[in-house]
């Protein structure tokens, strides 16, 4: 049970991501007021002035939606073209990946290539333990399912 609400919590946090980062890419601009404010924003790399390509965007958001479903798929038995053990491996890494990008937030390498503001005020305050989170709910799923 606790990690049938872990995968769903996983996947509809993922999914908003997805949503904005589909959002970005066909020319949205909260929360910023233009895309230089933006790019601050939700990227926060050193002179960067403008958003990524908007097809880089929509397959960062793909991704990102792909990698919610995959909780789900591994404990709710959701038939899959994929094996069980590529699911299984696909979950191992996502946790990794998602629980070492929560700790770079908070290493000096990782905000001297994002030391823009407001990007790096909220990537230690929101994005980067809501990465640890997500890591750890992958953690969980793996653990209990």
């Amino acid at each position: 049970m606790v990690s049938l609400v872990s995968a769903s919590a996983i996947c509809l946090v993922l999914s908003v991501i997805a949503v904005l980062h589909a959002y970005w890419a066909w020319g949205g601009l909260w929360p910023g007021h233009d895309e230089a404010s933006l790019a601050k924003t939700v990227v926060g790399a050193s002179g960067l002035e403008t958003m990524p390509p908007a097809g880089l965007t929509v397959l960062v958001a793909i991704l990102i939606f792909v990698a919610g479903l995959l909780p789900l798929i591994f404990v709710s038995g959701v038939p899959s073209i994929l094996p069980a053990s590529l699911v299984w491996m696909g979950m191992v890494l996502l946790a990794a990946i998602f629980l070492v990008r929560g700790v770079l937030a908070f290493t000096p390498i990782f905000r001297g290539r994002h030391p823009q503001q407001p990007f790096a005020t909220l990537d230690r305050r929101f994005y980067g333990p809501l990465c640890l989170v997500i890591g750890i709910g992958y953690v969980l799923v793996l653990a209990l399912a």
